[in-house]
């Protein structure tokens, strides 16, 4: 069985000179705190899936992916090998915090995430795997 593709955005800004990361808290306490990330879909290409998850996930338009910072084959706690893309993506300007209810539909559908910013991987601790290259970031 072929490794399922997932990409993984470290959306940063700068705030009082000092690198923030975006995450955010799952409607279900159960899923954690996490960064936005999603599934390639067949024939998509690593960096589309990256801007077609980020703007599903977080409702943020006007996406560039800046850097493909880790790449590296994974095992998911139920077993699944997943080949996973960290990207960096830079943006200027957004709000300390919001809400969004993600628009990918399937099993999405009717969540609401809480989005917020982290100023060091010390601040939070984020779900397993999702933190896995903040270390490249801060």
């Amino acid at each position: 069985m072929n490794p399922i593709k997932k990409v993984y955005g470290y959306i940063t800004r700068l705030k009082d000179h000092k690198v923030q990361v975006l995450v955010f808290q799952h409607s279900n306490p159960e899923a954690g705190i996490q960064v936005p990330k999603g599934t390639v879909e067949a024939e998509e290409d690593t960096v589309n899936a990256l801007i077609r998850e980020m703007k599903e996930e977080t409702g943020l338009e006007g996406l560039h992916a800046e850097t493909l910072i880790a790449e590296d084959l994974w095992e998911n706690a139920d077993g699944v090998i997943h080949h996973r893309f960290f990207y960096q993506i830079n943006i200027a300007y957004s709000l300390d915090e919001w809400v969004h209810q993600p628009t990918g539909g399937g099993e999405e559908t009717g969540l609401s995430f809480h989005y917020f910013w982290i100023s060091s991987k010390n601040d939070i601790e984020l779900v397993r795997g999702h933190a896995d290259y903040l270390d490249l970031i801060f």
